[in-house]
């Protein structure tokens, strides 16, 4: 589990292997801090499982990671994100990261708004239904707040402000890029309970306070929310 807040910006050193799957060798300092062989560093947004080594770590990354995220656009020299998983007792800056990329999204365009630059991404409409306006993304890894979204063509937008341009990878992207989409996982939890709550038989819904399919505030409370 991650937070989206990015600790540095490694340097892919270099790349084995190909379609079948590659092993990604990372430079990088801080993340290195108390990590051992098995755990996890979020590259780009995406959790890999690394085995540690001085001033870098390898990392591979199967067929399927290569075909539904970014990663296998990466060359030696490619700058990514990078953020070792959360600690408990930790200051939790950002929002529940799982590292697992929804879709890979496109960068429609950036526009330049006083000291920040919104940028619109364009995503699977099956994507967009859990992506909410003042809701949290997470792009290439990094937590965001979405400040608008557009149904009408499968989009929407963040405003970077100047740390997070210079903290991370995304003031390389251009209109065009690929971008690693991750949503809110609260999201899906939701939609999980309310398709839940529709199907259950008349005496459950009840019990749960949500008869007739709908949601009340006994229903959340027993759930958590």
């Amino acid at each position: 589990m991650f937070t989206g807040i990015i600790e540095e910006i490694g340097t892919v050193r270099s790349i084995r292997g190909g379609g079948s799957g590659v092993v990604l060798d990372i430079e990088a300092s801080k993340v290195l801090e108390g990590t051992a062989a098995g755990d996890s560093i979020a590259v780009n947004g995406v959790c890999l499982t690394v085995t540690p080594g001085s001033g870098h770590f390898t990392a591979d990354a199967m067929p399927e990671t290569l075909r539904r995220t970014s990663l296998g656009g990466l060359r030696p020299g490619s700058k990514v994100n990078l953020e070792r998983a959360m600690v408990c007792g930790g200051r939790f800056g950002g929002h529940l990261v799982s590292g697992h990329v929804d879709a890979c999204g496109r960068v429609a365009d950036l526009v330049r708004d006083g000291i920040a630059l919104v940028m619109r991404v364009s995503v699977p409409s099956d994507v967009l239904r859990y992506v909410a306006r003042k809701g949290s993304v997470t792009l290439d890894g990094v937590s965001l707040t979405v400040a608008s979204v557009s149904d009408s063509d499968s989009s929407f937008t963040v405003s970077l402000i100047p740390h997070t341009m210079a903290s991370t990878t995304l003031h390389l992207l251009k209109p065009g890029s690929p971008v690693n989409v991750e949503v809110d996982m609260l999201a899906r939890y939701v939609e999980r309970l309310l398709a839940a709550g529709d199907a259950a038989p008349a005496s459950a819904q009840v019990d749960s306070g949500s008869a007739g399919g709908g949601i009340t505030e006994e229903f959340l409370k027993k759930y958590g929310f």
